[in-house]
């Protein structure tokens, strides 16, 4: 493109796309930092004789894609295909304007959804809430008439979750365009309309982790899918298999469906509520390794039944019925809840169950149940009959792509790899490097003369050397922490021994606290995992991240330690087989922090001597960073930071 300049790597990814494609080979291809990703894969698949499917991680990567990358690219590329090739953005139905649910969203406050899972609210506030979600409705209403995607996202300023909600459809509750009054001007059937005639059509993961559950009947056929930023898909491919039951939720379900079902029915219902109240307060936060307690099972058992009465009165939904989408709704969230109760009554060794407690807010209690794992899904589901072309700036982990491709249902690669080119049973792979300098650009410090941390928080120590370090600066840190109580700790630490301003997540919103960083240079913003990816600052603001801790999954974290259970009874080593690689892809999108573009310099120092000391582990973890130069001598990263400071 006009202005661009060659990228070595992003050429190596455009032409190992092309081969694979030619091929019908699988691919996987890390490219780091300032690749020029985007465009390394958007390229050859213009050039793909058949639809294309790009999957991206959030959705504003999926807006960069639509309202940036891909119109300059296909104006760019009309003259030498003779045509400007067409694209369109797939999103989850919950996203567009529901016709059929606006016509009946009451400006009044419904009570079954304005406070779910929300405290009781307090003397007058209902009055409050409903002027304020009745005031955002009719600001829909007015939208409504205008737009032609009904995509919330056309909403500037943005809608709240709770006014969305009565005009959105959630694909569950949907009777489909042929059932519905509405159907000829819905907004998400039209958006598949022209997902089905464009040539590329870029989506999410989260939609594209339902369709591979839904047998692929939600994203267009195509012959090609790009999945960028692939070492996310596999938790979204989990949290879409992942269900849970709270007593709202069976409550809420009984008002909805309390016209359509018998009074046996509704009575059943409320007494599973009560009884799953009981049950999650007596039964202890975490996973649930020895069978259910009986007090849960009771509470299931009572679910089951009364859902299943529930849906044999409400019976079919037609299209001649009186209020079809209300009927499809009260039957869908009873149909979620009799599967899910079954579920968790078939105690399947592929499951993984627990309570969730949360001492924030309303005290929310839940019981979960989520896959033990979702490598063979992908593996039976994300392959058949389309070439895939996965990428990440972390899929190699300890050097080596022979972690992230199992984890994607690939087979392991052939032994004696070397991580720069491999291949496996359908797939190869390549590491296109990164256009960085990193040795030059970048010092990895390592206190190694720390105590190995043992408690929460910021221990004594660790603090100290966080002070030296932001004090040599001047400032221009981030600080990435394995917990609020130790990012808590370290922004008191440097409030009360220095002058610098010090952003602390939770203070203010997320973006906000970004441009603050970004715009006052001597800044430091201190937060937990929501900061180890996404947060692009490049330049002289942040010259400096400091982690404090190896990232390992919590102990109580289920999954987990389901999974590394799983790994121990077979008789190999679950931390190394499951906590490691887990540490690993979040330790390198942490360090990557620090290097946005090729003018950036600065250091990562990480307070935790086990990424020096540990044998086997701390060297493995170190391969899955970039290159940067390393040092264990804290003198070193001081005087580096010193003559920073002076720029």
């Amino acid at each position: 493109m006009p202005g661009g300049s060659t990228r070595p790597g992003q050429q190596a990814m455009v032409e190992a796309i092309d081969r694979a494609v030619k091929d019908r080979k699988h691919l996987l291809v890390q490219a780091g930092t300032g690749t020029g990703k985007s465009l390394g894969y958007l390229t050859p698949s213009l050039l793909v004789d058949g639809p294309v499917v790009v999957s991206t991680a959030t959705l504003a990567l999926q807006n960069q894609l639509v309202e940036h990358d891909l119109p300059r690219l296909a104006e760019a590329v009309e003259p030498v295909l003779g045509r400007k090739p067409s694209f369109a953005v797939l999103k989850g139905r919950h996203h567009y304007l529901c016709v059929a649910k606006m016509e009946h969203a009451d400006e009044e406050a419904p009570t079954d959804t304005l406070f779910d899972d929300a405290p009781a609210p307090k003397a007058g506030q209902w009055l409050g809430e409903a002027g304020r979600l009745g005031k955002q409705i009719q600001r829909i209403r007015s939208w409504a008439d205008k737009t032609e995607t009904g995509d919330r996202d056309e909403l500037d300023p943005g809608i709240d979750d709770t006014a969305w909600r009565q005009v959105s459809m959630p694909a569950r509750d949907c009777v489909g365009a042929g059932r519905c009054p509405y159907g000829a001007e819905c907004f998400a059937e039209a958006s598949r309309v022209r997902a089905r005639e464009a040539d590329i059509v870029v989506t999410n993961h989260s939609l594209l982790a339902v369709d591979m559950l839904a047998e692929r009947q939600i994203v267009p056929p195509h012959k090609l899918l790009v999945v960028d930023e692939a070492h996310e898909l596999a938790d979204r491919v989990s949290s879409a298999a992942q269900a849970e039951l709270t007593p709202e939720a069976i409550e809420r379900a009984g008002r909805r469906a309390r016209t359509m079902i018998t009074p046996a029915a509704a009575e059943q219902l409320a007494e599973a509520a009560d009884a799953l109240t009981v049950g999650l307060a007596e039964a202890p936060a975490g996973r649930i390794t020895s069978g259910l307690p009986e007090q849960l099972r009771m509470a299931l058992t009572l679910l089951e039944s009364a859902t299943r009465a529930g849906l044999s009165a409400i019976g079919e939904v037609k299209s001649d019925d009186s209020d079809p989408v209300g009927k499809q709704q009260a039957k869908a969230v009873l149909d979620e809840l009799f599967t899910t109760a079954q579920r968790l009554l078939e105690e399947d060794d592929f499951d993984v169950a627990w309570v969730e407690k949360s001492d924030l807010g309303s005290g929310r209690r839940a019981l979960v149940v989520a896959p033990l794992s979702v490598a063979g899904t992908l593996a039976q589901s994300l392959y058949a009959d389309r070439t895939v072309v996965v990428t990440s700036a972390t899929l190699t982990l300890g050097g080596r792509f022979d972690t992230v491709a199992r984890s994607l249902g690939l087979p392991a690669p052939a032994a004696g790899s070397d991580g720069s080119v491999t291949s496996g049973d359908g797939w190869t792979s390549l590491d296109v490097g990164s256009p960085f300098d990193y040795p030059k650009q970048g010092i990895l410090y390592v206190a190694a003369h720390l105590p190995r941390p043992a408690q929460s928080g910021l221990p004594d120590a660790a603090g100290a050397e966080l002070l030296r370090l932001v004090e040599a600066l001047g400032g221009r840190t981030l600080g990435l922490f394995s917990s609020r109580k130790a990012a808590s700790q370290a922004a008191e630490l440097l409030r009360a021994k220095t002058d610098l301003p010090i952003l602390l997540q939770g203070d203010e919103t997320l973006p906000i606290l970004v441009r603050k960083f970004r715009e006052q240079k001597e800044s430091c913003l201190f937060g937990v995992m929501s900061l180890w990816q996404g947060v692009d600052v490049p330049g002289d603001s942040c010259q400096l991240v400091v982690i404090d801790r190896l990232p390992f999954p919590r102990p109580d974290e289920p999954l987990a330690a389901a999974r590394s259970a799983a790994v121990d009874a077979g008789g190999g080593s679950g931390f190394a087989s499951v906590s490691v690689p887990i540490a690993a892809v979040r330790l390198a999108q942490g360090v990557g922090r620090l290097i946005r573009s090729s003018g950036d310099k600065g250091v990562v120092a990480v307070l935790d001597s086990r990424l020096e000391t540990a044998r086997g582990y701390g060297a493995f973890l170190r391969k899955s960073l970039p290159p940067f130069w390393y040092t264990t001598r804290a003198d070193v990263a001081i005087g580096a930071l010193e003559r920073l400071a002076k720029n």
